[in-house]
């Protein structure tokens, strides 16, 4: 079998160890495993392969276990391994089937099983791809993604096993290299150009020129449009925002001229917005993250920053579809090229905007005494000035809930008048004592002191809708201007407004009735 020119710069030196490291639950996984095939005399190999093989090689522990087999299928085996745990009297384990579907492809079957609280794959080994029929362990690894990928460990004879045999000395000198002809392997399962960048990225490896040159080839493009399906696209993209280098990632998906292949766009949309800006964004918040500290958010509140950063751009853009609806193409990214959820990235451009508009009030020395104007200003309940910034504050982080740092930092981004790190650090910290300071941590998580239905009651009306809406938000700015105020000091409050509004409707309609009378023109606007 042929094997991929590929041409060599000076290599980096990475370490790798000589042998794998097998933890204690491994150890009782891999001794199970031996002993189904010695209990049922079968001639199977088992051999872990991939991932696993690879960062025990690299001397980082690894939970995700392939099992590749070379005369079975994977239910095959799972079936065996239940007919053991039967023999000695144990609880047999369910397992999970996931069928093949090469116009997706997915070439092969995998047979999921849980042992030892772990999960793990099933597979026959292949001879290349897009053939189901069983195959050599060196038909096996030529078929898989990347060389250093294409690396087994042997259970039945504890050895590394280098098919290719070059998986080894890829890993060590950190490049990243397809066991066949790059564009042959990425017209085959397109998928690959995506976990060449991923690989990448995740340990600094160099990228080949062969895979670079295939990447960019309008054919390559067309098949990752067309024969994988965007949630495969979208777990991969995923797992490179998620990862330890997002930014390499964005950017070796942009230079490779994968950006808008990937992350498609509305057919009708007009505004021309460039990748190396949406890459520009997320570069600048994962250096203001880094520089923040990693403690700063969870994993799951980093991925969404980073997302919402990358896609910066789009927070005020909308087109509209055939059907002269108002289409958001930040949606039209997550949910149709992606396959993932854009409500909570949507939800962070809106809090981005509004706290944008707030940090000149929440960066001055100077206590307001004027009302504060912002182009997203609620209808306001009548309270001093002072107490306006902590409602404005409030509604933001009620909506955002605890995104609200990640918020907070992209309106920060946003400001470049100071483009400094330290510089955003201190407006970041400033602020962020500020809202600590005035309580509003967590405060998502408090429930209004009156519901719809009590205000219901309060208001003597039978049907809600609109009306009791309005006054839920206003108990909402109520309680955040006053958090200290208790049911019945609200519901006086509430008492007191809609007297207020009744007194103010008859008023009106007095002044309009007399108005009239003497043929004025000239109508009051009523109060709302």
């Amino acid at each position: 079998m042929s094997r991929t020119n590929v041409s060599l710069s000076s290599p980096k030196q990475v370490r790798v160890m000589e042998s794998v490291n097998i933890t204690d639950k491994e150890r009782q996984i891999f001794d199970l495993l031996l002993q189904v095939v010695k209990h049922f005399n079968l001639e199977t190999q088992l051999r872990v392969a991939g991932g696993w093989v690879r960062d025990k090689l690299l001397g980082k522990e690894c939970y995700d276990i392939d099992i590749a087999l070379d005369n079975m299928l994977g239910r095959e085996f799972c079936e065996k391994v239940n007919d053991y745990f039967v023999s000695m009297g144990q609880k047999t384990q369910g397992f999970g089937v996931i069928k093949s579907n090469p116009d997706k492809s997915k070439h092969l079957e995998i047979a999921k099983i849980h042992l030892f609280d772990v999960s793990i794959d099933f597979v026959n080994l292949s001879s290349r791809i897009g053939i189901t029929e069983y195959g050599t362990p060196e038909q096996d690894a030529y078929r898989r993604d990347l060389t250093i990928n294409s690396l087994f460990y042997n259970l039945n004879t504890s050895v590394i096993e280098d098919f290719t045999g070059r998986g080894i000395d890829d890993l060590k000198c950190g490049r990243i290299v397809t066991p066949l002809p790059p564009k042959v392997m990425f017209l085959d399962d397109p998928c690959v150009v995506l976990r060449a960048i991923r690989f990448s990225a995740r340990f600094e490896f160099d990228m080949v020129e062969e895979i670079k040159i295939a990447a960019v080839d309008n054919d390559v493009k067309t098949a990752i449009s067309d024969k994988i399906t965007r949630e495969r696209i979208g777990h991969e993209i995923d797992l490179m925002i998620s990862g330890n280098q997002p930014v390499k990632a964005m950017e070796l998906v942009s230079e490779l001229g994968l950006f808008w292949v990937v992350f498609t766009l509305p057919s009708n949309f007009e505004v021309e917005i460039s990748d190396r800006i949406c890459v520009n964004y997320v570069d600048e918040a994962w250096r203001f993250l880094r520089a923040l500290g990693a403690c700063t958010m969870s994993n799951e509140q980093r991925r969404l920053y980073l997302y919402a950063a990358l896609f910066l751009p789009f927070r005020k853009t909308n087109c509209g579809d055939n059907k002269k609806r108002i289409v958001s193409p930040l949606n039209h990214i997550f949910k149709r090229s992606l396959k993932l959820n854009a409500d909570n990235v949507i939800r962070l451009h809106n809090a981005v905007e509004k706290f944008k508009s707030l940090i000149p009030f929440m960066v001055s020395n100077e206590e307001c005494v004027k009302r504060i104007e912002v182009n997203w200003n609620p209808d306001m309940i009548d309270v001093p000035v002072s107490l306006e910034l902590r409602i404005l504050l409030g509604l933001i982080l009620k909506e955002v809930k605890d995104l609200w740092r990640a918020a907070l930092m992209l309106s920060i981004l946003l400001d470049k008048e100071d483009s400094s790190v330290e510089s955003k650090i201190g407006v970041f910290r400033e602020i962020e004592g500020r809202i600590l300071k005035l309580g509003l941590e967590n405060l998502w998580e408090v429930k209004p002191l009156i519901n719809g239905g009590e205000i219901m009651k309060l208001l003597e009306v039978e049907n809600g809708g609109l009306v009791v809406g309005k006054w839920q938000q206003k108990v909402i700015q109520w309680q955040l201007a006053y958090p200290c105020g208790n049911v019945d000091e609200c519901g006086d409050w509430l008492m007191s407004q809609t007297r207020r509004k009744i007194d103010e409707s008859i008023k009106y309609y007095d002044t309009y009735i007399s108005q009239t009378h003497f043929g004025r023109s000239l109508h009051p606007v009523p109060p709302t």
